[in-house]
């Protein structure tokens, strides 16, 4: 492919992108296909000879489009949102096209001192400690990863460095096996799924306490697991704390949590993975109460943010701490950069990957482009929306909230056994006109419908509650008629039994 046809494709491609995104609402959510229908639509061999360019967005609709969900359609109400937007998207291609490979300052200055930048602007607009700010008079800063799971699998990482050479210092005799051996990290059962593997991955055992009735890590349990486990031989090492839990959007308390790791000298890593995007509204500022407590603290961009996937925020209260957790320095990889140095770090020895793209481009296009005050009416709105998704659910009696709506998530269940909640999210989901996904708390099962796409409106979330109440009703009439012959059955043994 030259220039000239590169120009002509990239167009076609700009133009499909846009129409797609301009009415996705028109397609169906999720698709209605079986597992491996790609593998009988697409050859089995690479083409000989080289196709021609025109073929390939044709191809795109009638070979990809029949496969995806519909992350951005007003209808996709799972999970968290999928960050997007055209500035964004804009930055990605710039990334792509520069195609440079940032690992230190020298293979691009520019990829490494704008992700700096970037991470002070951010760290600020969400009012995070000033010592997070590479441009403070300590040793903190920041870096854009994968994904918030990297940034779980980071801080455990580092502080389990750190509290090895802590108890070497106590214990010379002691071998980093044996120490490694009795680290234990704490969160509760409502965090995200990424601790649990970082448990795996960095291999320390990972205690999910109970949470307390609103979902959140009770800090008494806190204090009391890791005094039994000192009184067991072990060595408490790691807290997650959740600022905006996956299940119903929960916020741990971080100044009680917070005091507990300070006394007890355990890392404290805050995971606001979803929610950390609200901080930048003042209303919300309340809710980072005790972050100052934090060794670490990650925000996803890419949830919230309108930035694509990947972009993960990561901060650190001390960059040396990640350093001597991380730094591996082979010859052919030095340059006049220091890792140390404020505004040009080797970026290789903050993370476990050695290449990395140039993901500030994105982040610095959408919020100069959006500007503060667009973003935060755009979270607003969201929380606005699912608000009145909440009113929805509180004027039929039929339903009842796990929890009033918390930022742009609201938590509901049909009243009764869960057997009925299962039931109305399988039908809704084999429809595949609303996508939303289940949760549990203290064992009750319920339905997650989370304000996602950013061409959401008022009208949608009518449209859901529609469907959602049309399903109720055929469930609840159905339960109703079965409870009827039941108990019709059984006046008909009483019957027979009496007149025996």
């Amino acid at each position: 492919m030259d220039s000239e046809e590169f120009k002509k494709f990239a167009k076609e491609a700009i133009d499909y992108i846009v129409d797609y995104n301009e009415n996705v609402r028109e397609r169906t959510v999720l698709p209605n296909v079986q597992p491996g229908y790609l593998s009988r639509l697409i050859p089995r061999e690479v083409p000989e000879n080289p196709e021609h360019w025109t073929q390939i967005i044709p191809d795109i609709e009638r070979l990809i489009m029949p496969g995806i969900t519909h992350w951005h359609s007003p209808m996709f109400n799972a999970y968290f949102p999928a960050g997007q937007s055209y500035p964004s998207i804009v930055g990605d291609i710039l990334s792509a096209g520069i195609g440079c490979v940032g690992f230190n300052w020298m293979t691009s200055p520019a990829c490494t001192e704008l992700e700096v930048i970037v991470m002070d602007w951010l760290a600020k607009l969400l009012h995070l400690p000033e010592h997070f700010l590479a441009s403070s008079n300590g040793p903190g800063g920041g870096i854009l990863q994968q994904s918030g799971s990297e940034g779980i699998l980071v801080a455990l990482i580092t502080a389990k460095d750190k509290m090895v050479r802590k108890v070497q210092g106590r214990y010379p005799d002691w071998d980093d096996g044996l120490i490694k051996a009795k680290l234990v990290a704490y969160s509760s059962d409502q965090s995200n799924s990424a601790i649990e593997k970082a448990g795996l991955l960095g291999s320390m055992k990972i205690r999910l306490l109970p949470s307390d009735n609103m979902g959140r890590i009770q800090p008494k349990l806190l204090q009391e697991a890791i005094i039994e486990d000192k009184n067991k031989g072990l060595i408490p090492c790691f807290v997650v704390a959740t600022l905006g839990t996956t299940g119903i959007c929960a916020f741990d308390d971080l100044n009680q949590v917070g005091e507990v790791c300070q006394k007890e000298n355990v890392w404290l890593h805050v995971d606001a993975a979803y929610a950390g995007a609200a901080f930048m509204c003042p209303e919300y500022q309340y809710l980072l109460a005790g972050v100052e407590y934090a060794d670490s603290f990650n925000m996803n961009p890419h949830k919230w943010l309108l930035i694509n996937f990947d972009c993960s925020a990561f901060w650190i209260k001390n960059r040396n701490d990640l350093l001597n957790a991380f730094s591996v320095d082979r010859v052919y990889l030095r340059d006049r950069g220091d890792a140390r140095e404020k505004y040009a770090p080797d970026y290789r020895n903050w993370e476990i990957p050695l290449g990395r793209r140039f993901r500030s481009l994105k982040l610095w296009l959408t919020l100069r482009l959006y500007g503060v005050t667009n973003l935060r009416n755009y979270i607003r709105k969201q929380c606005a929306l699912a608000k009145h998704f909440e009113s929805l659910v509180r004027q039929d009696s039929r339903f009842e909230l796990v929890s009033p709506a918390i930022m742009g998530l609201a938590c509901f269940r049909l009243k009764g056994e869960d057997s009925l909640t299962k039931e109305l999210l399988k039908l809704i989901t084999d429809k595949r006109e609303l996508y939303m996904n289940a949760g549990s708390l203290r064992g009750k099962y319920f339905i997650r419908y989370a304000i996602c796409s950013r061409f959401m409106e008022y009208k949608d979330v009518q449209i859901a509650w529609n469907i959602i109440v049309t399903q109720a009703d055929l469930i609840l009439a159905r339960t109703r008629i079965i409870e009827n012959i039941i108990t019709m059955n059984s006046e008909k043994k009483n019957n027979k039994t009496w007149e025996k």
